[in-house]
């Protein structure tokens, strides 16, 4: 199983699939690790989310790797249309495991080259 790394920066959002799960496991939203893990050396990355192999977001205030029904009135993983409205929907704990399929993360330490560069992003456009 591969993990989908979506890297942030301002306005430019990147995606790096990388193998080596275990790097990232049991890592929780809101912590940082060295950008190295997913070949951007010099970077240092913040998890801000992600979501499971069935699509369900992960969200920050349900502790452990657990699949919960939660009453939400809004915010990550519901959205009402009207004011006042909840509604009960399947959320995943906070904390990466096997069952993550996508990890959001933004930059909070760049490197020196950029990470279009690193990627090598722009060759492919190129013809």
């Amino acid at each position: 199983m591969a993990f989908k790394i979506v890297v942030s920066q301002k306005a430019e959002t990147h995606q790096v699939e990388i193998d080596d799960t275990k790097a990232l496991n049991g890592l929780v939203i809101g912590d940082e690790f060295d950008g190295a893990i997913v070949g951007l050396d010099g970077y240092t990355l913040k998890i801000t989310g992600g979501s499971d192999k069935n699509g369900f977001t992960m969200k920050k205030d349900v502790s452990g790797t657990r699949r919960i029904k939660s009453l939400l009135t809004g915010g990550t993983g519901y959205h009402p249309k009207a004011d006042g409205v909840k509604r009960r929907k399947t959320v995943r704990g906070n904390t990466i495991a096997e069952d993550i399929v996508q990890i959001n993360t933004v930059v909070t330490k760049a490197g020196s080259k950029s990470i279009a560069d690193i990627l090598g992003a722009g060759e492919e456009e190129e013809e």
